[in-house]
Parts: structure tokens; sequence; C-alpha cells
């Protein structure tokens, strides 16, 4: 087994403005991850330019700190020369590596730079083994594990994969799988995929269980998680292989940033130090205070559905305090359960999530009537908010009570990088040399940077009548550091004579060396870099393509295929005609062998489904859809991808399904699309979060003939590992021991306006909550037909037979010419009883 060293473990840090950045560098990161306007996935942030790359990655050199350029987001086709500006700026600023979700950026970065380092965001949905070795053949250097990944998966995925890890330690937690959710996208135009997610996982919602509203209590935010703290789980994690310990955060404060980097740097030097790493009671409370929607190992320790989710609040809280006891004229009594000072922050409480919060500055604290000066520690204590700050009317005996800010912590905190000093230090190692007649001569090596500089004095060595430089007078003389980032560790003094040169070459040249040092440790890391042009790759856009507005849609060869999710619809979708080719997506492969006998009876064409997560030693699934035979199969995640592809590699003989990347492979740009086929899939969906402009771009650049869009459907928004069934519905913790409600009851969540969207749960107990309306891209068939597509999907949810046969009959005479798309969204208009949206199609 291999040693694990101090220095294999990095300490990864977020900063969204300079003073993040410092905060991060004075508390001990040993990398830095930050974004830049536009391209990264936190458009809120406020982030940093381009222009201002070489003075970031300068700054962090300085200290020895690595800089990644987060640039997590899906790209659209026509920001792809953007996209190559911010790359070719990342090579010449010495960027340490590029954060990617975007396998097309993958792709373009690949062509631009042999050698730049690219890390694969959480963002890629990488959550197995085969998803790593996918991307093996683009030399990405680091995956981000989903944050769904236990401990005993992470150190599978490494045993198996033997490429660095990176994980989430630290931080909010998205209910939706990354890379996965489409929720804002579909209800607001505001892409998760693309760094605006409006966190509708936040937001309050009614449980209906059969269509029946479940009284819930003061648990309104189902999907909202806590935040993750593994803090405890130092040890587990390293041990688990580990190698980058990631901190969530680039919209927090840099007092945030100081104060989660400090406690992380602790357990890990402790951890390695044979001290006890685990934090004390004071660092996990210090931790809540900076930011806390309550802490959760999140998924580390295994899925635990009653842990996830605290279900009473969706923001920060900060520390329990205790509950109120009793309310008094000015102020109310409480046992504290945490320490309490003077001009501390705090909130009421109520437990109704729909009315407004009291809370304020803390005026006085008394016990018995006597006024506490300095920090109440516990027992009962009479709070005395501000005047005017709290109407103490409002409140009730059994509030909690939580401190939400201490300006005691935050101005310690400030203080670690609002400072003039220097935040590191580094050794020296001096060795000095001379003869009588020459120049003082001296190399200088920066021990932790591995380089040596060399300085000699301008005035040569003199014989000295009185007192000759001895070593001790170098210690002083070059080892007056202070104010610079170095400090003299080693000194070889090598002089024949007794010798002189003046005080003031002495000083001269300790500032030379400390100078060329820092250079040293500032110059960009050099990488290759080619001119590219980023449609190189594709032939130019048809004079067709170009005017297809005003050329006439060729009907012939277009295909019509259907989704369904049971077998009724199967056996609905068999008795038309029009289609020949049907993906049976059931929530239970148990399912799978019927609808496979009926399609084949009927002899038609049949396509078994994937999931859209793939986690170590769930290829079973895989194995099972093998054996079944199918004609094609749906493939949702690149774990998938590689399975099946190293299938036919391995098995050139057998029966070879034709594989069809789904739309959570994230194909947003022609690169995407051409890697995804150049790979040795046959079809291409693009993603879900095109709208109709980024649709039409794409397809004028991308090989239409190998490309399915997908018309209609219910947008799948939240994907999610937390099982909404097993937390609400069952005594059990996770699919060992719920019960599977899911089999006799159908969930919906009831939004604020009163719709009510489905929960649907797949054979690995994740659930997808599917948006109430459906959604209908009808009116911009002809569009698309013009623009070369010869294949599109029509997706089922809960339809009856009935309903699925008038959609596709609907779909089908649209296609053949019979109809306009426009009829055909007005007939689902009118015949829907939700209606029908044309969704994140027209944002």
């Amino acid at each position: 087994m291999r040693t694990i060293r101090r220095e294999d473990i990095e300490l990864l840090a977020p900063a969204g403005d300079w003073d993040c950045l410092r905060a991060a560098v004075a508390n001990g990161a040993d990398a830095v991850f930050f974004g830049v306007e536009k391209f990264n996935a936190r458009a809120r942030a406020h982030n940093f330019t381009m222009d201002e790359l070489p003075d970031i990655m300068s700054f962090l050199h300085l200290y020895g700190v690595k800089g990644f350029l987060t640039f997590n987001i899906l790209v659209f086709e026509e920001e792809l020369n953007e996209a190559k500006q911010l790359i070719e700026a990342c090579v010449d600023a010495g960027v340490d590596a590029v954060i990617v979700q975007d396998l097309g950026l993958v792709k373009l970065i690949r062509e631009i730079s042999p050698d730049f380092p690219i890390h694969g965001s959480t963002q890629m949905t990488i959550t197995s083994p085969e998803a790593v070795e996918f991307t093996k053949p683009f030399d990405i250097e680091r995956v981000v594990l989903g944050r769904e990944n236990n401990l005993k998966q992470i150190k599978q995925i490494g045993d198996q994969a033997k490429l660095p890890m990176e994980v989430f330690v630290h931080g909010a937690l998205c209910v939706s799988y990354s890379g996965q959710c489409l929720t804002s996208e579909m209800w607001g135009g505001r892409s998760a995929n693309r760094g605006e997610c409006a966190q509708a996982c936040r937001l309050p919602y009614d449980l209906m269980i059969d269509g029946v509203e479940k009284p819930m209590g003061d648990v309104a935010y189902l999907l909202s998680p806590k935040d993750l703290a593994a803090l405890e789980l130092v040890p587990e994690l390293i041990e688990a292989g580990v190698t980058s310990f990631k901190i969530e955060g680039r919209l927090k404060t840099p007092e945030y940033v100081a104060n989660v980097v400090s406690k992380y740097r602790r357990a890990i030097d402790r951890y390695f130090d044979g001290e006890n790493p685990r934090p004390t009671k004071e660092e996990l409370r210090e931790l809540e205070q900076s930011f806390s929607r309550g802490f959760t190992v999140g998924f580390l320790n295994g899925t635990n559905n009653k842990q996830l989710v605290e279900g009473t609040y969706p923001k920060s809280r900060g520390v329990f305090v205790g509950r109120i006891r009793q309310i008094l004229r000015d102020g109310v009594i409480c046992e504290l359960e945490a320490p309490l000072k003077r001009g501390d922050g705090i909130v009421f409480d109520a437990g109704d999530p729909t009315k407004k919060e009291e809370g304020g500055r803390i005026y006085d604290l008394r016990r018995k009537g006597e006024k506490i000066e300095g920090e109440a520690e516990g027992g009962m204590i009479e709070i005395i908010p501000g005047r005017n700050d709290v109407n103490l009317n409002r409140l009730h005996v059994g509030d909690r009570i939580w401190k939400t800010n201490d300006p005691h912590l935050d101005k310690r905190l400030r203080q670690t990088y609002e400072t003039e000093k220097p935040y590191r230090t580094f050794p020296v190692s001096l060795k000095v040399s001379g003869v009588e007649g020459e120049p003082l001569k001296s190399w200088w090596t920066d021990i932790r940077g591995g380089h040596t500089v060399f300085v000699q004095s301008e005035l040569p060595l003199v014989r000295a009548e009185k007192r000759p430089m001895d070593e001790q007078l170098f210690q002083e003389q070059f080892g007056r550091l202070g104010g610079t980032i170095y400090e003299l560790s080693q000194l070889d003094v090598q002089l024949t004579g007794e010798l002189i040169v003046p005080m003031r070459e002495l000083n001269s040249m300790r500032r030379m060396a400390v100078e060329l040092m820092e250079d040293e440790r500032q110059k960009p890391r050099a990488y290759q870099k080619r001119i590219v042009g980023v449609y190189d790759d594709v032939r130019e856009p048809s004079a067709q393509q170009q005017t297809s507005s005003t050329v006439p849609a060729d009907k012939d060869g277009v295909q019509l295929t259907a989704l369904c999710r049971n077998l009724d619809q199967v056996k609905a979708v068999l008795e038309t005609t029009e289609i020949d080719f049907i993906y049976a997506d059931f929530e239970f492969i148990k399912q799978f062998p019927a609808a496979v006998e009926a399609v084949r009876a009927a002899g038609r064409k049949i396509a078994l489904v994937t999931p859209r997560i793939h986690m170590p030693g769930e290829t079973g699934y895989f194995n099972h859809i093998l054996k079944l035979n199918p004609d094609a199969v749906l493939v949702r995640n690149t774990g998938a991808a590689y399975f099946f592809l190293k299938h036919q590699w391995e098995n050139l003989n057998a029966p070879k399904p034709q594989l069809i990347g789904d739309f959570s492979l994230n194909v947003s740009n022609h690169k995407t699309a051409a890697l995804f086929l150049e790979a040795g899939l046959s079809k291409i969906t693009p993603s879900y979060d095109l709208n109709i402009q980024q649709m039409v771009d794409l397809l004028r650049r991308a090989e239409t003939s190998k490309l399915e869009v997908v018309i209609h459907q219910h947008m799948p928004m939240f994907h999610t590992e937390h099982c909404v069934y097993c937390t609400f519905l069952s005594e059990g913790t996770d699919f060992t021991n719920c019960g599977r409600p899911c089999e006799d009851h159908s969930v919906s969540l009831q939004d604020r306006v009163g719709m009510s969207h489905p929960v649907r749960v797949d054979e690995g107990c994740r659930n997808t909550v599917y948006n109430a309306v459906d959604q209908s891209g009808a009116e911009y068939l002809s569009h698309f037909m013009e623009l070369g597509i010869r294949s599109f999907r029509v997706e089922f949810l809960e339809e009856t037979p009935d309903k699925v046969r008038e959609i596709l009959d609907l779909y089908s005479r649209a296609i053949a010419g019979q109809i306009s798309g426009t009829q055909v969204w007005k007939s689902l208009k009118a015949t829907n009883q939700l209606g029908v949206t044309r969704g994140q199609l027209v944002k």
C-alpha cells in the first residue's frame, strides 16, 4: 500500500473576489479555484476579468499556491470563439488547470494545447470508474466526483480508475446531481448548467400522495438539503484516496473562506502530525457561525434519507442557541446551549416558514436581573435585543433562537488576511564564497520553490584591516528578510582570507536575491499552444441551412420515435402505424422483457434506456440490457457509454446495439456532438439547455443526420439521490429498509402556484421530479426539418393509451405536412388539462 504524504493532499479553496483569494492563501489553502465573468458556474459571484489572470496567477504562485480556473458550464455554439480566447489567456497566464463541464470544451482545449491541464468538473456527473475511464483519452488530469459518492465508492473509483480524485468536503449541497438539474432552466430560463441556478430546491413544496396533500406541519422545504461538513471525516477521506479536499463557496464572504480553510488546514496537519484530527466543539461552532443550514456529512457515510433534509428552513441559521423559556417585557429567557455576548446577531425561528422572522443585535445579557459582562457560556440567561429590533409580541415560548453573526469572530478572521505582513514564509539555503580582488558571490536557493539565483557584489572583496566578515555577520545581514516571503534557514560561508565589502553591498545583494527568487516563483508555467480555428473541424453551413426559413422542409425519411414509461404506453404505440422505433424507459428493470417481446412480435425496433446515474458496482443493469439484445441503447451517462463501447470493442462478433446519447450527456455545441460520435455513439440528443436560437446555431454546424431532437416531453427537472418516498412515506433510511412505498403510491410535489410535479423512481432508487406541464416544440418542427433533422422523439410520462395515440397522431400529421406545428400546439393546449408549454425553447 502506498504511503500517503502530507504533500499528496491538496486543500482547495473557493475565491469569488480578491479578498477571498487573500483569505484562502493566508489560512493555508494549497490551491484556489476561481471564475471569470460569464464562463463559470457562479454567475452571481463578483468574479474576475480575463485581464486579471496574470496578476491572479502571479499572486498565487508567489505563495506556492495553485490556481484553477472554473469553466464548469455548458458552452453554446456561438460562444466557442469567446471560449477559445479565454482558454488561450489561461495558457498564456500559466493557470495551473481549468475545471471543465462541457466535453466539447475539452475537445477544443486539446486542439489548442496538448499539455494544458484539465480537471473534470463535478458538473460532468462522474460517479463511477467507468465514467472516469471515458475521460482518459482526453488526458484529463483529475476528476471531481459527484457529491453523492460515499467513502467506499470513492476508494473503489480511485483503486480502479487510478486517477487523482477531488471531493467536495464542505459547503452547500445541491439536492440534484450536478450537471443534471433543469429546474431553473425550465421555470425561469436560468440554467444551473450556466451558473444561473435560481435555487428552486430551496422553495417550499406540499407533498401530494396519490393526489392528496399530506399534512407536514412546519416541514415545507422538502428538497432543501443541509450543508455539507466533513471536517470530522478528514482521516477517512485521506485513507479513501481523496487527493484534493474541495470547499464550496465562491458566493461566500472572505470571512467564511478564512474560517473554513483554517479549520480543514488544521485537521489535515494534525492527521499527519500524529495528533487527534477530530475537531473540537468550538471549531464546529465557528464553522456553523460563518454559514450553516445545519450540517450533514451528506452521502459520505452512505445514503440516509432521514438526515439530508431538515425541512423547516432553507437558509443559513448559524449556531443554535436554545429555545425561548419565557418572554419578558424587554427580552426573553433562554437556557443557553452555545455562548452569547453583546453585539451578537440573533434570529427567532417560530416554525412558520411563511411569516417574517424576528431578529437583531443583542443589546444586553442578564442573569437573574444582573447584567453580564463578556460572554455568557451557558445557564438560564435573559437576552435583551436592541430597541425596536424585535417585536416581542410575535414570539412564542418554545421558539428556537439562532446566533446568526459573531462580530468578534469576523474581526479575528479578517485579521488573518487584512495585514501588511506576508501570508507565508519559505526557507532559503544560502551559499557565500569569495576571494580577494573578486566580487562576493552568493547562491540563494528557494528550497520549496526549487530554484536557485546567483547574485554577486558590484565591488570586489578587499582585505579587512579590522573586522573581517564572518558567518555571524552574513547571518545577520543576509538574514534580514522581514517583510518578505523568505527566511534564512541554511548558510554556508566559504571565504578565502579575511575579507570585507561595504555593508551597502550586502544589503543590495539581499534585495536583488529576493527580487530574483520572487520573479522565479511568479513566472507563468509554460504550455504548448497551437493556432487553431474553432470551426476548422466542420463544414460551413450549407446554403439551404443558411436560408432555411425560405426553403420548404424535406419530409422524406423523417422518423418519429416514442419513449414510453410503462407497458400500456408501449402497446398503445404498437397500435399505431407511424412509429417503428420505441424506447422503453421503465422504473424497474424486471419490466423490460415484456416490452422487448411485445415490440419484437409487432416487427418494430426497441431501445432500452439506461439510468441517468451510474454508481460503482451497478454494471449489472447494463449486462441485463445486453442479455435482452435490444436494437439500441439510449445512453444517459458517460459510465454507460464507456461500458457499452468497451463491450463492443471486446466482443467484435457479438450483436451490437445502436448507441444513442441522450440529453443528459449535455451536448450543447458541435464539438461535444462530434466527441461522442467519434467515441462510437451513432446518434446524439441535444441538451435541454438550448433555446430555439441556440438549437438552430448547433444544427447549422453539427452533423444533423446523427441528431435526434426531443419534440415533446415532461421536462425532467430535479434528478436526485435523495428519495422523497423513503424520507416521508417510510420509517426506513434507504432502499434496504424503506419497504418500497414507491411501488404502492404515487408522489408529486405541489409548488406555490398549485402545480403538482410528479416524482418518479428509477431502478437505483433515485428520484426524478418532472414538470407538471408538457413541453412541445411543435411550432419549430418545420424549421428543424429544414435544418436537416431526420429523427424526432416524443416522450410520455403518465399519459393514458388514448392520450399516447392522440399525441402521436398529431405529430405524425405535422411531419407529413397535413397540419402545421402551430395547429399541433393549439390542439395540445386545448386538450391537456394543464395546457402545454414551450419551456426553455423560448427563454
